[in-house]
């Protein structure tokens, strides 16, 4: 092991990123107060008193340029790069975290020592919970989606610690992209040789506020305008990333649909039956664990996701810069 690698918290630094996170965002910095770690505030235009909040906090604050479309990707980078273009000495892991979420005390600590001990590790994180699963079946759902497998995988969410050297060999994440940076950034470190773990040790409460349908179906429209842009990437090259949920939303919610539709119309009304293919599909995931009502949610999603694929998909035809697809 490099003898440089500190295996503790100081050898971190955190980055916060928020637009109009408001009493969310107080959270997640005051968490953040004595953990013995650098903390930098990126703000994206937010319009309530973010700002405030964490200049009271001695939290240092980065504030977009919003005549450039703002991203969470392009936050992150602000972040770092104010990290390591500094007059400090460079963090050797960069804690990111987003402004809804808290950060849990032991988490730096472990983290920083888990990549301490493993040099070809470039990013880990640990399980993110919602806070309020209680307060809707939105919230409930994200709380499961949080829960991937423990040990090597192939991406990681916006809340993770990343590798300083790694994000320097990498530029970071692609600013361009309104959805899906983080799996994408994955993708280009395994290329280098690196790795991505998820350990079983608690990392954040992340609030989602999901409390309407429209919410729910927002984000579900944003994953699928990830996967596209995704799957013109990089779908070509050897692990087709992002070409699975793609096909995925434009089968289920696309084009089975538009078959039973036609084929009632210009055949016979019975080809409607075989629209009983969905509440079967339902029941296969059940079957294979989930809940009956992940399960529902998982098929009815398809038809959102469809709607971010083509959303995408004129975007590109008309050469257009993607706005962000926001929930909250």
């Amino acid at each position: 092991m490099d003898q440089h690698v500190k295996s503790n918290p100081q050898s971190c630094a955190v980055v916060a990123i928020g637009r109009n996170e408001g009493e969310r965002l107080v959270a997640c910095l005051d968490a953040l107060q004595g953990q013995g770690a650098r903390v930098v505030y990126v703000d994206s235009g937010s319009t309530d008193n973010s700002v405030e909040e964490a200049r009271k906090r001695g939290v240092a604050v980065v504030a977009l340029d919003m005549s450039i479309p703002f991203t969470a990707a392009r936050a992150r980078n602000a972040g770092w790069a104010t990290l390591v273009e500094g007059d400090q000495t460079p963090p050797e892991y960069v804690q990111f975290i987003d402004g809804d979420c808290i950060l849990q005390p032991d988490w730096l600590e472990t983290a920083s020592k888990f990549l301490a001990e493993r040099p070809k590790v470039a990013i880990v994180s640990g399980r993110n919970r919602e806070r309020f699963p209680e307060r809707s079946v939105y919230n409930w759902l994200a709380d499961i989606e949080w829960d991937t497998p423990v040990g090597e995988g192939t991406a990681c969410g916006g809340n993770a610690m990343i590798r300083t050297t790694a994000l320097l060999e990498t530029d970071g994440f692609n600013p361009n992209l309104i959805a899906g940076e983080e799996p994408e950034l994955c993708l280009r470190l395994r290329k280098k040789g690196w790795s991505i773990w998820r350990i079983d040790a608690e990392m954040t409460l992340h609030d989602a506020a999901l409390e309407r349908f429209g919410q729910w179906w927002q984000r579900a429209k944003r994953a699928g305008f990830a996967a596209a842009e995704a799957t013109k990437m990089h779908g070509k090259g050897p692990e087709r990333h992002g070409v699975k949920p793609m096909m995925r939303a434009v089968i289920w919610g696309g084009i089975l649909p538009l078959c039973l539709i036609l084929g009632a119309a210009f055949i016979s009304p019975w080809i409607l039956l075989l629209g009983l293919i969905y509440p079967l599909q339902i029941v296969r995931r059940h079957l294979k664990g989930d809940p009956w009502t992940q399960a529902f949610f998982v098929m009815l999603a398809k038809i959102p996701e469809l709607q971010g694929v083509l959303r995408y998909i004129w975007h590109n035809l008309q050469r257009r810069e993607a706005s962000l697809i926001e929930h909250k």
